[in-house]
């Protein structure tokens, strides 16, 4: 025999991320505060719950919702990940480099992770390290335009424009909206 309130936990979750994806995030909100009352050990509702939060700008109670997340699945890596930003986000740079270590100690072809890190490292002025680590989510995913989007954030803060002009040719076929803004902000008048 089925369990009927699985089934409407279930349909609540699946509603709820339809509602994000919709970036209807109020309503996300109280689907998975819903289903967090009745399930509160539930670590997925915890993430989609911290992703709506982030949406809505509200990153301390994001992190709450991650680090709930965290503590019932230690080994997801999204949830550290987001974590990791949110609390760059925050200003805790140190409580970040942590958190992103952490996560790619689990799982070391995390990109998203290694992006998030080096913005970590470029708010710490340590570039050398940043452009490291973007090298490495770009040896990972050539084909992801987030790692290029972060060297070229990196290029900027550096003033290589030239290295910046090759970055905004690849961009340009990865995500032409970003290179033409790259082009307008930063190379246009040179």
């Amino acid at each position: 025999m089925t369990d009927p309130t699985g089934d409407n936990q279930e349909g609540r979750y699946t509603e709820a991320l339809a509602c994000i994806e919709r970036q209807e995030h109020d309503e996300a909100l109280s689907l998975l505060d819903g289903l967090l009352c009745d399930e509160p050990r539930n670590p997925q509702a915890l993430y989609a719950r911290a992703l709506t939060l982030i949406a809505m700008g509200d990153y301390r109670k994001a992190g709450c919702s991650l680090l709930r997340s965290i503590v019932l699945d230690s080994g997801h890596v999204p949830a550290l990940s987001y974590l990791g930003f949110v609390q760059l986000t925050l200003g805790k740079e140190e409580a970040a480099l942590k958190t992103l270590k952490a996560a790619l100690e689990i799982d070391p072809g995390h990109v998203e992770a290694w992006c998030v890190l080096g913005d970590v490292y470029l708010d710490l002025g340590e570039y050398d390290e940043a452009k490291e680590v973007f090298e490495t989510a770009l040896r990972l995913e050539p084909e992801n335009p987030e790692p290029h989007r972060k060297m070229a954030m990196y290029l900027v803060s550096r003033g290589d424009m030239k290295k910046l002009r090759e970055v905004c040719q690849t961009l340009a076929v990865l995500d032409p909206s970003m290179a033409e803004q790259i082009q307008t902000l930063f190379l246009d008048e040179q």
